[in-house]
């Protein structure tokens, strides 16, 4: 009976300590991921307005990527 509870925590013990790892592996792959390809620029934004027949100002910018920011 010992030897069954010693086995069932040295599996429950690699269960535990395998997810915090590949918790912490995909949360550094996934950072590095958004630091290489950022979701939206500012230049996406000019490209998207100027698809829509419009020339963006800078304020128009800046207030899109406020706006763009809050929701990520």
């Amino acid at each position: 009976m010992g030897a069954f509870l010693l086995d069932l925590l040295k599996v429950l013990f690699g269960l535990i300590v395998g997810g915090i790892a590949g918790f912490l592996i995909a949360k550094k792959m996934m950072q590095k991921q958004l630091k290489e390809n950022p979701p939206i620029n500012e230049k996406m934004i000019k490209a998207m307005m100027s698809g829509m027949g419009r020339t963006p100002s800078q304020k128009q910018v800046n207030q899109m990527m406020k706006s763009m920011q809050k929701y990520m």
